[in-house]
């Protein structure tokens, strides 16, 4: 049996010095290449080739290509009756990098059975700087002025890609979602890259396919190399953007 090795990588080399992706390996899952650095042009490179960053506090930056992949098509986000009812009375309203630091923090912030956040300092000041150029995205959700839930990721093309969502009452998360999907469909279609499978994804109708799959999606999909322009301003509330009949 062929050992497999993993490839290291130097903060000074090239962003494109990673290994095709095919290259990743089977244990632990997904894992492509230790090191390097979280410059601008080397995310920028990882995402639109199918990697990501996902490390914890402490540890080198380690570069993930999992396969399968977990994706959502934006029309085929599935709203439960029960969820319907929620968000057409929560008095949710959404709105779109109005405060992106903030939505990150929050994500970071310590959750319930987790020890610590991958989402450390050295990742936030990278997305921030991302958001800076208009890469990085944040939808909002919020509820008689506070801020309840949210998300952010990595626009690319026809492409985005899901980092972290929070939620700190019940629904917030899904509404955010559900707002992403609907402004994806607004763009003329697209994908959600939701990276790693989950049960809890999989009931929002998200599905895993084989790498080579996702990266022939992103061929097609990731469009020019420029970041994606007109997203809303203001906030939008639950029963003009959100409800689910519409």
């Amino acid at each position: 049996m062929r050992t497999q090795r993993i490839a290291w990588l130097g903060a000074d080399e090239p962003p494109d010095a990673f290994p095709d992706i095919d290259a990743a390996l089977a244990d632990p899952p997904g894992l492509l290449a230790v090191g390097g650095d979280l410059s601008t042009s080397r995310l920028l490179y990882a995402y639109r080739h199918g990697i990501f960053p996902w490390y914890d506090e402490g540890q080198a930056i380690l570069w993930w290509s999992p396969d399968p992949r977990c994706v959502l098509e934006p029309g085929e986000f599935h709203v439960s009756r029960r969820l319907a009812r929620s968000l057409r009375v929560s008095g949710f309203q959404i709105s779109f990098n109005h405060c992106f630091s903030r939505v990150i923090g929050e994500c970071a912030a310590p959750r319930r059975h987790q020890r610590g956040t991958w989402i450390t300092a050295g990742m936030r000041a990278a997305y921030e700087a991302l958001h800076g150029l208009g890469w990085a995205h944040s939808i909002e959700v919020w509820h008689e002025e506070q801020l309840v839930g949210g998300l952010y990721g990595i626009g690319m093309g026809n492409v985005f890609f899901g980092e972290s969502m929070f939620s700190r009452t019940a629904g917030a998360s899904k509404a955010a979602m559900l707002a992403l999907c609907r402004e994806l469909i607004a763009r003329g279609g697209g994908l959600l890259d939701c990276q790693v499978v989950s049960p809890h994804l999989l009931t929002l109708g998200a599905k895993p396919i084989p790498r080579t799959e996702f990266r022939a999606l992103l061929d097609r999909n990731c469009g020019t190399g420029k970041p994606v322009t007109g997203w809303p301003e203001g906030r939008r509330r639950c029963a003009a953007g959100l409800d689910p009949a519409q």
